[in-house]
């Protein structure tokens, strides 16, 4: 390998500041207040011509689809048909790749308020929307919808967190939708937010699966161990080293801590009244990712395409921060898993969205993250429009 390749390998390898496994132990963390409080948020720099995100030694990365608008979450159609929710203007748009890497965009829905999660069951597919989860049929062979959209439960909507994320347990039988809180510390007063929920495919009874999660805008599940994993933003503006972002497996009835504590039982002081009998519950993440990544979609990596260290682990999608003094995020990691679990911590994968990090320049922010049928990767970025595809040189 050449000199300045290798140097690359090391950079990209090593775990960021913050950044480690728990294995559900406490960790020490710094004090509130101790390090910067600022509210610092990404100023969006036009690109140079042929830009594209950098990608690990041994990968190559091409834009599968240009000219969007705020393309989010994405979801993979068993026949391969690529989807892709686009928030701002209210719609849900789908490729036909069949085999190839461009292929014109296609509307499925529109006239949706803030559409998010998407999930394949059946021969419906699940849309996450910020008041409620709809459901739409759709054709195999076309991709096109023939049906919907159908209610399926209706969420708590406004506040700050619109997002809702939605995945099917390995069987099938169950849906778990994740509900941001609607404030960053504020008490909170519908138990339906900053939870993951859980409901049948046909929605009507539903309960609360875990709680205590500030926005669990990332939610998934292990295809090894039928494990529900969320990827979690936590609060702001206790300072640039605090708290971190996480990513865990739920335990069923959890409580993770928001908003009387973080990361198991460090205590936010600024929340009154507090409760001790709860924080003494509160599970420490298995994955700390760094404090203000804005962690968003993830996926398991299923495919064959890449070698095969990265089977079975998650590549995982950080939006970026606003809330630090230096810009935090803007990148794709990966995190190895083993026997279904975390077994390192996360590692840069997919680099270059943040022009210059002190300046607080970016030319892209991910979001979505899937696996393609031809197992290459997929990565939205709404703020260049753009989903990029990851492929093995």
């Amino acid at each position: 390998m050449r000199p300045y390749l290798s140097f690359l390998a090391f950079a990209f390898s090593l775990p960021m500041l913050g950044q480690q496994l728990t294995h559900g132990r406490p960790v020490h963390l710094p004090a509130p207040f101790s390090t910067t409080v600022k509210a610092y948020p990404a100023k969006p720099v036009a690109p140079p011509r042929g830009w594209r995100p950098k990608p690990l030694p041994g990968f190559k990365v091409t834009r599968f689809a240009g000219g969007l608008r705020n393309p989010r979450w994405l979801a993979v159609a068993p026949n391969g048909d690529v989807y892709v929710a686009e928030t701002g203007p209210g719609r849900v748009l789908y490729f036909s790749p069949q085999g190839q890497a461009k292929s014109p965009a296609k509307v499925f829905a529109e006239g949706l308020k803030r559409p998010f999660g998407l999930a394949f069951h059946g021969s419906q597919l699940y849309v996450g929307d910020t008041d409620e989860v709809l459901r739409f049929g759709y054709d195999a062979r076309t991709g096109a919808r023939t049906s919907g959209p159908k209610p399926v439960l209706a969420l708590p909507a406004g506040g700050a967190h619109f997002t809702r994320s939605v995945a099917f347990s390995r069987d099938g039988r169950h849906l778990f939708i994740s509900v941001g809180s609607s404030s960053n510390i504020g008490i909170p007063h519908d138990h339906r937010r900053a939870a993951v929920l859980e409901t049948s495919p046909e929605g009507g009874h539903w309960r609360v699966y875990a709680f205590g999660l500030r926005n669990p805008a990332g939610l998934g599940v292990n295809p090894a161990t039928g494990q529900v994993w969320v990827a979690v933003n936590e609060r702001d503006m206790l300072g640039d080293a605090l708290p971190p972002d996480y990513f865990t497996h739920l335990k069923p009835g959890g409580f993770y801590g928001w908003p009387y504590s973080y990361i198991g039982q460090h205590v936010d002081p600024r929340v009154k009244p507090q409760r001790p009998e709860l924080v003494k519950r509160a599970i420490v993440p298995d994955v700390l990712l760094g404090s203000h990544v804005a962690p968003l979609q993830f996926a398991f990596y299923s495919g064959t395409a890449f070698p095969a260290q990265y089977r079975g682990g998650a590549f995982l999608a950080e939006h970026g921060s606003w809330n630090s003094s230096v810009l935090h995020g803007y990148q794709v990691v990966f995190i190895p898993f083993r026997h279904g679990q975390a077994s390192r911590p996360p590692k840069t994968f997919l680099a270059g969205f943040a022009k210059s990090r002190s300046a607080g320049e970016a030319y892209g922010r991910p979001v979505g993250i899937a696996v393609a049928k031809d197992g290459s990767l997929l990565v939205s970025d709404d703020l260049g429009g753009v989903i990029w595809r990851v492929t093995r040189k």
